[in-house]
């Protein structure tokens, strides 16, 4: 069973006057239907040092998360910033949401601007797949994202593999090494698109989420059943 780290957003608590790690919910929720064959454990934010816990937890792939700008948090850029260099120094898969994508644009050296709150914030619209991407044609995604990066600003290690409409990076991949990235989060649809886990196992090296229960028993094949989330406890 694979190993896989997520990193997590940082919070601000004042009553306490100190500062939080945090995972969403939405998360558990949908790595249990789209990884039901992995492992996952999310890394704190501890700056370089957390590049350590890769080979420390023997993790096989990474996710990195949404929330928190790029720039607003040092300590996470600089976390996202060596999860990103040891996975590329050891090929290790890795997958970017919102965020994360924009990390890995930063991180080769790869600019970033400000979105059209109209179009990309709290909303959703069309992107359209890059022909030789995973999928082809066009689909509907939200978006909740005030910065992005525009294809002639990509850096040159990575291309693009999905825009919107008016013309953003909605997806990216790295040209060598198994790194991919979307714009959209796949974690926070009401119910997932199976899509979503094609790209995300495509990434990590998985097998489709058939092939992986028709091999395995043990593991659910969430493709016969229907997507939605069961409601957090209180």
């Amino acid at each position: 069973m694979k190993r896989i780290g997520l990193s997590m957003r940082i919070v601000d608590e004042a009553a306490y006057d100190e500062s939080r790690d945090a995972l969403a919910h939405d998360w558990a929720r949908f790595l249990a239907l789209a990884l039901p064959d992995c492992q996952w454990t999310p890394i704190p934010n501890l700056g370089a040092k957390a590049a350590g816990f890769i080979q420390d937890w023997g993790l096989d792939g990474l996710v990195l998360t949404g929330g928190n700008d790029p720039g607003s948090s040092t300590l996470r850029d600089d976390t996202e910033n060596a999860l990103v260099r040891e996975a590329l120094r050891r090929r290790l898969p890795l997958f970017g949401v919102c965020r994360g994508l924009q990390m890995i644009q930063r991180c080769f050296g790869g600019p970033l601007r400000g979105c059209p709150k109209d179009g990309h914030v709290a909303t959703r619209h069309v992107v359209r797949f890059e022909r030789g991407s995973v999928e082809e044609g066009e689909r509907t995604v939200n978006s909740y994202h005030a910065l992005g990066v525009r294809p002639q600003d990509l850096a040159p290690e990575l291309i693009a593999t999905a825009l919107s409409a008016d013309g953003w990076v909605e997806g990216l991949a790295h040209r060598g090494s198994p790194m991919a990235a979307v714009q959209w989060h796949p974690e926070r649809n009401a119910v997932m698109d199976p899509l979503d886990a094609r790209l995300l196992r495509d990434t990590l090296g998985l097998p489709s989420l058939s092939d992986a229960s028709a091999a395995s028993p043990r593991i659910v094949n969430t493709l016969s059943t229907p997507f939605s989330f069961p409601p957090c406890a209180p």
